[in-house]
């Protein structure tokens, strides 16, 4: 077994929508990243990455490399999860915890865990995601931002 850990971290900026999870959610604000800045994703890339040990999202998706600008996060899980199988792991489970004021988790929960089930090949039983906020302490609590942390068990296939 092989357990890793994740984090990120976007701020909000212009736009009228933010990507947590593979789904798209109308809000107030965008989110200012390279990518779609889907902070669920990168966080379980991360956990994934570290549970490998093949470094982080950043080493092999820059956000220097033009191929990524605006990118769909959803392409750095799928690469992820071959690498996973390139290595013999299964996801055992994966705990995700979002951190934000707004916009709203909860209603997405069920779509974001279709989303990263399809991704990583497994049922979706395996996965969890789930929402706080800060109590309005931090830059997330100042709705400045979102975080997203992930915790992976990966099982030798």
């Amino acid at each position: 077994m092989r357990i890793g850990n994740g984090i990120d971290v976007h701020a909000f900026g212009p736009g009228d929508h933010v990507v947590v999870g593979g789904v798209r959610i109308a809000h107030s604000h965008g989110i200012v990243a390279h990518s779609d800045g889907d902070v669920a994703i990168h966080a379980l890339c991360d956990a994934i990455l570290g549970a490998l040990a093949l470094g982080d999202i950043g080493q092999h998706f820059p956000p220097s490399d033009a191929r990524w600008c605006g990118a769909d996060s959803r392409v750095f899980l799928r690469h992820c999860a071959a690498l996973m199988r390139e290595q013999g792991y299964a996801l055992g489970n994966a705990d995700i915890s979002i951190v934000c004021e707004a916009p709203k988790i909860a209603p997405h929960a069920a779509a974001m865990r279709a989303n990263l089930a399809a991704d990583l090949a497994c049922d979706a039983g395996r996965i969890s995601v789930k929402a706080t906020t800060s109590e309005k302490l931090g830059f997330t609590g100042r709705g400045e931002g979102i975080a997203a942390y992930a915790v992976v068990l990966l099982d030798k296939a």
